[in-house]
């Protein structure tokens, strides 16, 4: 692998910081310059962080000849903007989920990869976490016999305000998009495509903006995947994977790094606890960056494909549920 990789970020919010605090314990990832619309926000973050450079312009970022890969961390509306910006400056892209605001914009993301020959990967930070790697492994050795149902949640609370991200359509607010895609990613990983879909949601004092959303898939062989999301309500933020002999739970926070417990039908359990360093995201920077010292255009875990087909679910469900984005639909 190359001893040093530079990085440079775009956007700096609050995952742009837990993204900046990840790279902190990967000897090989230096934060090599950080981009955002306001020229002293980006130098607060860039003294925060120790990045030798900062703009006040993403286009400026873009064309540092010096950088390997670069994270977008920008509301979901620009992902696709943002990432066609560097692609097309030969810059490989980790891109913040949603990869984007629906299936048109992730097709135009991908083959744009594709003719530049770059490197493209979704940042789903879930699917590298060591107790979903456990999970998957537990259902392949059969512990918990054939899956039957899914259950996932992911509720908080945020007090209404139409100048917050999450209630503003035109940034892509609402639950689904900003917290519902990880109960809809868990069901893609483990369960794969639905076969039917049923989703309903309220849509609350914002135009079309979805402050709870509840979601059903039916699967071909008879799994059944109960999904919930909110923006107002504060839930267990759980899952549970249920089968033939036993169950999987994965504790609060199901999509931070956390403990699981096997219960069996005869209500024995196990308590597993596997090992993680880091706050979780360094988990897929290293994937990253595995795969550019590998020559690779995607990753085998987060590819393309598993990308496509979580926009594909996403608007299905936006559909189900009127669910619009001004100037993305």
């Amino acid at each position: 692998m190359k001893k040093e990789f530079n990085w440079g970020i775009i956007g700096t919010g609050g995952i742009a910081h837990k993204f900046a605090d990840a790279l902190q314990v990967l000897p090989n990832a230096k934060i090599y310059a950080v981009a955002s619309r306001s020229l002293q926000k980006a130098q607060s973050f860039a003294c925060e962080f120790n990045v030798p450079h900062a703009y006040g312009s993403y286009e400026e970022l873009a064309v540092n000849k010096e950088l390997d890969i670069v994270y977008v961390a920008t509301p979901h509306n620009l992902h696709c903007e943002n990432t066609l910006m560097c692609l097309e400056h030969k810059i490989p892209v980790l891109c913040e989920k949603p990869f984007a605001i629906n299936s048109a914009e992730v097709d135009r993301m991908i083959k744009t990869a594709g003719a530049n020959n770059v490197f493209l990967m979704e940042a789903m930070w879930t699917r590298f976490l060591p107790h979903i790697a456990v999970t998957i492994d537990l259902i392949r050795e059969g512990r918990i016999g054939a899956v039957k149902l899914l259950r996932a949640d992911f509720g908080i609370q945020i007090l209404w305000d139409p100048k917050h991200r999450v209630f503003d359509p035109g940034l892509g607010g609402g639950s689904l998009l900003d917290v519902g895609i990880y109960p809809v990613f868990l069901s893609l990983l483990l369960l794969g495509m639905p076969e039917k879909i049923e989703a309903m949601a309220t849509l609350g004092k914002t135009t079309n903006v979805d402050e709870s959303c509840g979601i059903l898939f039916h699967y071909q062989d008879g799994q059944i995947a109960s999904l919930f999301s909110s923006v107002v309500a504060k839930t267990g933020v759980e899952a549970e994977i249920i089968g033939e002999h036993g169950r999987i739970l994965i504790h609060k926070d199901f999509l931070l790094p956390t403990t699981l417990t096997l219960i069996h039908n005869d209500d024995t359990s196990e308590e597993i606890e596997p090992e993680f360093i880091g706050n979780g995201m360094n988990y897929e920077a290293a994937e990253v960056m595995n795969c550019l010292a590998e020559g690779k255009m995607e990753s085998d875990l987060m590819s393309h494909d598993m990308s496509r087909k979580l926009i594909s679910l996403l608007d299905r469900i936006r559909k189900k549920c009127g669910i619009v984005y001004p100037d993305h639909d």
